[in-house]
């Protein structure tokens, strides 16, 4: 089945200025000023505040500064509106590798192939609905069978962009997502939105208004070789395209060859932790630039710029080693968080990069039907990786075991990065002595023996112990310290299974009373 989603950006302009996340770079809720774009000295958008204020599309500077004197005034920048349309559709790119970029700030996502992938069209939305609050722009998001289709109900969706969203133009917000998942609902949606929707038609509204057409269904039942003479071709096949009627043909958005993005900040941050937000921008165009490449990164870099000029200084590197290639924003802000949170910052950053530095092919999923109990390795080295950003890489250690009998020196632990850097995480168990495999040890080894009491000749630890085993005899360390004992499986009046050992004394007269040490416990 073949369904797009549509994205209109009405506030774009303002956004660019204005964007959602930096009141989480602020530190918590962010009071709103009153922010206006102007486009030739006249009003092209505001901010919630500013239109409580009174100030309306189209009004003068003069006008205002009048109603609202400490309001912020920005000159439109199509070449930021641009950067931020780019970067959009390319954080939209891990929902499908379809997008195009269309006019009036609109984008079209081909997502029939992905329904399934992201549980369904309503779960879908809202990812999308999530990513583009994450990026701080605000969206009226719709669904239809064609893509113009699609472009018509999120235009419409839109503050001022239908008489049916007057709802959305009073409080200047978009409107909830729009959705025709078939064309006879379509088609009834469509017949309901105003003329002025379509882009060929607008130079012709008053003619249309003179003869009272105001709907595209009304539009429809005109006679078309006059319609044509009158307005041209682009209008019927505008028309046409959203009824499914006329292919569409687009340019799609394509992944660059290399990831580097960059952002400004709006304020000087002087704390690193208050940098997540900004990150969680870049990452998610991260993220769908890797799923568009069909690539996982291994190691990323985020760069903090500091001040400009004569007291410049060089960026302030912050990199993150992952111990598997991953490709998910949600995990690579998780480990974004706990690093920021421990980072000192040597001055205000006013700018953020991000770059990838170590890629791979992205690897599919597992075939198995049975996963391994406790979840997949990929889940077990995300836990391992979160762990190591939060209590530091020396506090994460691993087992490594040595070719020695001594139980004291048959291990040491060395940090889990240092183990799978050199390699040696499947290699160490071949390093083990072969006779030892089939030897019974305690899953609890004490890390210094303890003395035990001797009652009625024989060991005590709570109880008498009884021996149980057939005796294990250690004699290793000639080269640095000798041991001699003999091992044995002790049992307790509880029926607790304890690791102990006689040790034999070199030399001693046989009247030498033994010594018994608490060495393990069984599980």
């Amino acid at each position: 089945m073949r369904l797009w989603i549509g994205l209109h950006l009405p506030q774009l302009a303002l956004d660019v200025f204005s964007p959602s996340w930096l009141s989480d770079a602020s530190g918590g809720e962010r009071t709103d000023p009153g922010s206006v774009v102007l486009e030739q000295e006249r009003v092209l958008a505001m901010s919630p505040a500013a239109r409580a204020a009174g100030i309306r599309p189209g009004m003068r500077r003069g006008g205002v500064l009048m109603l609202m004197p400490g309001a912020r005034l920005h000159e439109r920048s199509p070449a930021r509106e641009a950067e931020a349309l780019d970067a959009v559709a390319l954080a939209m790119l891990q929902f499908t590798p379809q997008v195009a970029q269309q006019e009036e700030a609109t984008l079209l996502l081909d997502i029939g192939a992905s329904l399934r992938l992201f549980g369904g069209i309503r779960a879908l939305c809202a990812r999308v609905r999530a990513s583009l609050r994450t990026l701080g722009f605000s969206a009226a998001i719709s669904c239809a069978p064609t893509a113009r289709g699609a472009w018509l109900l999120a235009r419409a969706g839109s503050p001022g962009g239908s008489h049916d969203a007057a709802e959305g133009g009073r409080s200047g917000r978009p409107r909830r997502s729009l959705r025709a998942l078939r064309m006879a609902s379509l088609e009834r949606r469509l017949a309901r939105l105003p003329v002025a929707l379509l882009p060929p038609a607008r130079p012709y509204l008053a003619w249309f208004e003179g003869i009272g057409c105001e709907r595209l269904g009304e539009l429809r039942r005109l006679p078309r070789p006059g319609l044509q003479r009158r307005c041209g071709r682009a209008l019927l096949d505008m028309l046409d395209a959203a009824h499914g009627l006329q292919p569409e043909l687009f340019d799609w958005v394509a992944a660059p060859d290399s990831f580097r993005a960059r952002l400004e900040l709006f304020d000087r941050i002087e704390q690193a932790e208050l940098l997540l937000a900004g990150a969680h921008h870049l990452v998610l165009q991260l993220t769908g630039w890797l799923c568009a490449r069909q690539l996982a990164v291994e190691r990323i870099t985020l760069l903090m710029e500091h001040e400009r000029g004569r007291v410049a200084m060089a960026p302030t590197a912050l990199e993150i080693a992952l111990a598997e290639p991953g490709w998910r924003d949600e995990h690579l802000v998780r480990l974004l968080k706990e690093r920021l949170a421990r980072q000192a910052l040597p001055a205000p950053v006013i700018g953020l990069g991000l770059e990838a530095r170590q890629l791979r092919p992205m690897a599919p999923p597992t075939a198995s039907l049975f996963p391994e109990p406790g979840g997949s390795e990929e889940d077990r080295m995300r836990m391992l990786e979160l762990l190591v950003a939060r209590l530091g890489p020396e506090n994460v250690l691993q087992a490594l075991p040595q070719a020695d009998y001594r139980p004291e020196v048959a291990n040491e632990w060395v940090p889990v990065q240092e183990l799978r850097a050199a390699g040696q995480g499947t290699r160490s168990q071949a390093r083990l002595p072969p006779d030892l495999a089939s030897l019974p040890r305690p899953s609890w080894l004490l890390a210094k023996p303890i003395a035990l009491l001797m009652r009625n000749h024989r060991p005590f630890y709570g109880s008498p112990l009884r021996v149980a085993s057939t005796p294990e005899r250690i004699e290793a360390g000639w080269w640095s310290e000798t041991q001699t004992r003999d091992y044995f499986i002790a049992e307790g009046q509880d029926h607790a299974l304890y690791w102990i050992y006689r040790e034999r004394i070199v030399g001693a007269g046989e009247d030498a009373e033994p010594r018994w040490y608490l060495h393990g416990l069984f599980g």
